[in-house]
């Protein structure tokens, strides 16, 4: 019998991460469950020789030539047999329940194609991303939806999986624009289930970048053009709620991060004024050290002229006149 849910897992060059990913499907609470491993064509020997030993039941690993991810994913699905999909990178990490969660979801709602989650980041970066809506207007605006998310396959299929052509980025948010537009319907769970990995080279943060950013984003619009002109001012109202929904999330995180320097930078100053003060005291002892130097090495130097003079000739000739003048002011 075919498995409930196929993980689609493309792989390029993660290696180091892969372990992680399947084990956070081996720790689902929902069991019924395959994963689809594409080696997109990595060129990392590691990755290459990680990939080559895996063994885990339930696993299978396939090799293409690097074509993209959304041509691993939709090769992943080709050879995949589950009724549902869900496409997990291999640096990332589900929570433990979310194939239950989205399971019990699609079960108890048969309209619904897809469901997504809230997600917290890993790694390089620590924030929760939690939006509330995946209808066309919100998606229009911003992809609502998490790449990850379980989506049927018969809505995956209905809308022909991913668009290999957009490989440069912005596949993810393509997919759920064509889902809603052919009129399937996806939901969000308001949890958090899904932990994504912040690296310096993360996709999202390289895409975040002007010159990656706009070739792939122009071609969504451009591909979505009549939904993006039926739907434009909800789509500026969005953005300009995000806008301000940002400008005072930026506001409160500055005010929480000199709140939290607040009492770190009084202990900095009374820590400065003691340092001062221990100095001021070593100081004023260094000082009394040296005149204490001085005078003693000066004492010595005296003994050594009083030494010197007692020996020399001029003293032992003047001794009886000495005498005399000690007897003259009456000393013994």
């Amino acid at each position: 019998m075919p498995p409930r849910i196929s993980v689609l897992m493309p792989c390029y060059n993660h290696g180091a991460f892969i372990d992680e990913a399947l084990a956070s499907v081996s720790a689902q609470t929902f069991r019924d469950v395959e994963v689809v491993v594409v080696d997109d064509g990595s060129t990392d020997p590691a990755t290459v020789e990680k990939l080559a030993g895996v063994q885990q039941p339930g696993v299978r690993v396939l090799r293409t030539g690097n074509r993209g991810l959304p041509a691993a994913r939709n090769h992943a699905a080709a050879h995949a047999e589950g009724e549902l999909f869900c496409a997990l990178d291999a640096d990332d990490r589900l929570a433990p329940r979310w194939f239950e969660r989205a399971v019990e979801t699609l079960d108890a709602q048969p309209r619904v194609a897809f469901v997504s989650h809230w997600l917290e980041t890993f790694g390089d970066e620590r924030w929760t991303w939690t939006p509330e809506r995946c209808d066309l207007p919100a998606l229009l605006a911003r992809n609502t939806v998490n790449g990850a998310a379980v989506v049927r396959r018969t809505a995956f299929e209905a809308v022909g999986g991913y668009d290999e052509r957009m490989r440069g980025g912005c596949e993810d948010w393509d997919f759920w624009l064509r889902l809603v537009e052919g009129g399937f319907e996806g939901i969000i769970v308001p949890e958090v289930l899904f932990y994504y990995r912040r690296r310096a080279d993360s996709m999202s943060r390289v895409m975040l970048e002007e010159g990656s950013y706009r070739p792939p984003l122009e071609r969504l619009i451009e591909k979505h053009a009549t939904a993006y002109r039926a739907h434009l001012t909800d789509v500026l109202v969005a953005q300009e709620a995000e806008a301000l929904h940002l400008r005072r999330e930026i506001g409160r995180l500055e005010r929480d991060r000199l709140a939290g320097l607040e009492p770190a930078l009084r202990r900095a100053r009374e820590e400065l004024t003691a340092v001062t003060a221990k100095q001021a005291r070593v100081e004023a002892i260094r000082a009394t050290d040296a005149e204490h130097e001085r005078l003693a090495w000066r004492a010595a130097e005296l003994e050594r002229e009083v030494a010197d003079l007692r020996a020399s000739w001029s003293w032992r000739i003047t001794a009886p006149l000495r005498k005399l003048y000690g007897r003259l002011r009456g000393e013994s």
